[in-house]
């Protein structure tokens, strides 16, 4: 059998088995990675929201005007806005991964790079998207 060396006074027994939050700095590759699985949870509560409002306009008139009466009030439109945001900011941290996957934009300048045009990206988009939604309008 392998013997394990535990006497205190070396410095293998002093270091942490594994890397944890006190060793590791926040980086934004890190922060993008986090805010891509809160965004895929966001999808599915936006998915709902979505739900509810096709099958209000499958039913009756009354039910289809409460559901679009939630949509037009101020919080509607910010679980609006958040959802598509979450639509976006997911999107563009898959194309990020799906860059990630043919092996571009490892290293540490294309990786933070990707990390910004993901934040950017998401952002852009969804004020593009409400411009246009409010200019139709």
């Amino acid at each position: 059998m392998a013997e394990v060396n535990t006497r205190p006074d070396t410095s293998e027994s002093r270091r942490p088995l594994s890397p944890h939050l006190q060793i590791y700095r926040p980086m934004l590759t890190m922060m993008m990675s986090i805010a891509h699985r809160i965004t895929g949870a966001g999808l599915y509560v936006g998915t709902l929201l979505l739900a509810w409002w096709l099958i209000a306009a499958s039913m009756d008139a009354k039910t289809f005007e409460t559901a679009s009466w939630f949509m037009a009030s101020p919080i509607g439109r910010i679980v609006l806005f958040g959802f598509t945001w979450s639509l976006f900011h997911h999107l563009m941290g898959g194309l990020r991964h799906f860059v990630w996957d043919f092996g571009y934009g490892m290293d540490h300048p294309e990786r933070e790079y990707l990390a910004q045009a993901t934040l950017v990206g998401g952002l852009v988009l969804t004020f593009l998207v409400w411009i246009l939604a409010y200019a139709m309008r």
